[in-house]
């Protein structure tokens, strides 16, 4: 069967419709009337100071259930794991703190010095308090018994006058009759006479002895025997008014000994000491330590009766390990 055309039957009594492009059937509705320059600015004015009244909105949309991209499902397997993990975790940690072995350090070699046993006391001596005297006699002090002690001389001893013996004997001496000796040789007395005769001393002052002052002895000043003075009975004590403080000895730092040092000096009248000795140590070099810091010590000197004098004591010299 073969295809026809079928058209529609035209009405002569209507008009024939026309075809009209599409962009003229639109172009009226795309028409904008262009306004004046005076017309645009008042109808700018008016909107901001006059604003056009607007219906009010109304929201007419509902909400819609969506998921949340956010939330996450907790598994309560994995929350058990991750516990059981974290709490294993901090339990390693606290045992390593706990079992770490700690640094030693190099231990300390403790040096054992052993020292000598000090040596035993000598026996104490006479006390001397110095002093001696002398009156300028060709021979030593008569042997016998001393004149009376006092703080103060007022008058000096003197040598008794020699007693004539009553029956006078030419003194002789033991010599062969028939030795000539020569006639220039001087005349002298019998070497082992028992009898020297009375005498005050071959010292000076008016003391007895060979010293030098108005005491007994070999010394100087007052008091007996030789040597310097001691403290007390009117003589004072020396006044120390520069020290030094002493050093350690090498040895002794490194065993770390420590002590006093007793040292026994003689301060003159001046101030200055001489004679310094210890007579009681520590040993490991400190004993000369402590002698040589007393020697660098200033005094100022003892007096008696407003004079210096020389007198002897004894310091202690400490050595403190801090």
């Amino acid at each position: 069967m073969a295809n026809t055309l079928i058209t529609p039957e035209i009405d002569p009594s209507h008009e024939a419709p026309r075809l009209r492009p599409v962009e003229d059937a639109h172009m009226d509705e795309m028409v904008i009337e262009e306004q004046g320059v005076l017309a645009s600015l008042w109808s700018n004015v008016r909107d901001v100071f006059f604003p056009a009244k607007l219906p009010p909105l109304v929201l007419e949309s509902k909400p819609i259930p969506v998921i949340d991209r956010m939330a996450t499902k907790q598994n309560p397997k994995a929350t058990a794991a991750s516990v059981v993990i974290y709490a294993l975790l901090i339990l390693l940690i606290a045992w390593i703190l706990h079992s770490k072995v700690a640094l030693m350090s190099k231990p300390k070699l403790t040096q054992v010095v052993e020292l000598d046993a000090p040596p035993p006391k000598a026996p104490p001596k006479a006390v001397s308090m110095g002093g001696g005297g002398g009156q300028r006699g060709p021979t030593p002090v008569t042997k016998g018994t001393p004149p009376k002690f006092a703080d103060q001389q007022i008058v000096p001893p003197k040598a008794p006058p020699l007693e004539e013996p009553k029956i006078k004997i030419q003194p002789t001496i033991e010599v062969q009759k028939d030795l000539k000796m020569a006639s220039s040789i001087p005349q002298i007395g019998v070497a082992n006479s028992p009898l020297i005769g009375m005498s005050m001393g071959n010292g000076r002052g008016t003391g007895l002895g060979s010293g030098d002052g108005p005491g007994l002895g070999p010394g100087s000043g007052g008091n007996t025997g030789g040597g310097p003075k001691r403290i007390g009975g009117g003589v004072s004590a020396p006044v120390l008014v520069y020290s030094v403080e002493p050093e350690f000895s090498e040895e002794a730092r490194k065993a770390k000994v420590a002590g006093n040092v007793l040292v026994n000096l003689w301060v003159d009248t001046s101030g200055r000491p001489t004679h310094v000795r210890v007579i009681r140590g520590v040993g490991m070099g400190l004993d000369e330590k402590a002698r040589e810091a007393v020697l660098q010590y200033k005094f100022k000197p003892a007096l008696e009766n407003g004079k210096p004098v020389l007198v002897e004591l004894n310091v202690e010299v400490n050595f403190q390990i801090f």
